[in-house]
């Protein structure tokens, strides 16, 4: 143990957005039961580069005894966390697209799905996957498909969708991601579907900053969705 800098979250202030999470590129930090949490000493080098993405100043650097900063691990923990490759095999990652039901001739007095690709959840989308060369693209908080009820006739439809939550998901690999998805395909807009409380955020931020990273020309909106079921 050495007396050296060391990042210290205030849980009291802490909303569990993940802006910390994704921002530390060493992986020191994760989401736990809704907080942020520094999991190893070890993997926190103290230069504090995930401070200015706390919305609510819950980081702070301070002077104390701690383990110090394992620079080999922390690399080989880092380079663990990314994201996943796809389990072999399996039909669930299976990469497709979907024909909305309406095409197959059913009954048009029963709502057509507008899902048109499978995954839909963006650690499991491929950044090569067929359905993002020049799409629309949504990202979508998960919560936001059980309280907004017109989600596949007004936000869905004719789009490709990705589906994340910012505050439960470890995040550290969705900037990542979504930069790889930009780079690769000629996406015409990408639009971020949000609940309005603060956790929710967090996604927005993420695909801000990687519109930014990709160095691509892409129009970015923001859509808000009331806990009633409105659109803000």
């Amino acid at each position: 143990m050495t007396e050296r800098k060391i990042i210290r979250i205030d849980e009291a202030k802490c909303n569990g957005c993940g802006l910390c999470a994704t921002a530390c590129a060493e992986g020191a930090i994760r989401i736990v039961n809704g907080k942020a949490k520094l999991i190893s000493e070890t993997y926190c080098d103290g230069l504090g580069a995930c401070i200015g993405f706390c919305p609510l100043g819950a980081l702070t650097i301070e002077e104390r005894e701690a383990q110090a900063f394992d620079e080999k691990e922390t690399k080989k923990h880092a380079e663990h966390t990314r994201a996943p490759a796809l389990p072999c095999g399996c039909p669930g990652t299976m990469v497709r697209e979907v024909r909305p039901v309406a095409a197959r001739g059913v009954s048009s007095e029963r709502r057509a799905s507008e899902l048109r690709q499978w995954p839909v959840q963006l650690h499991l989308i491929p950044p090569h996957a067929p359905y993002l060369k020049n799409a629309d693209l949504v990202l979508l908080a998960d919560c936001t498909a059980f309280a907004y009820a017109d989600m596949h006739g007004d936000i869905m439809k004719g789009k490709s969708i990705a589906i994340a939550c910012p505050k439960l998901d470890d995040t550290g690999p969705y900037l990542e991601k979504l930069v790889q998805i930009i780079k690769t395909n000629d996406l015409r807009s990408i639009e971020v579907v949000m609940m309005e409380v603060p956790c929710c955020s967090g996604l927005g931020a993420i695909a801000q900053r990687a519109v930014e990273n990709s160095g691509k020309d892409i129009a970015l909106n923001m859509t808000i969705i009331n806990l009633d079921g409105t659109i803000k």
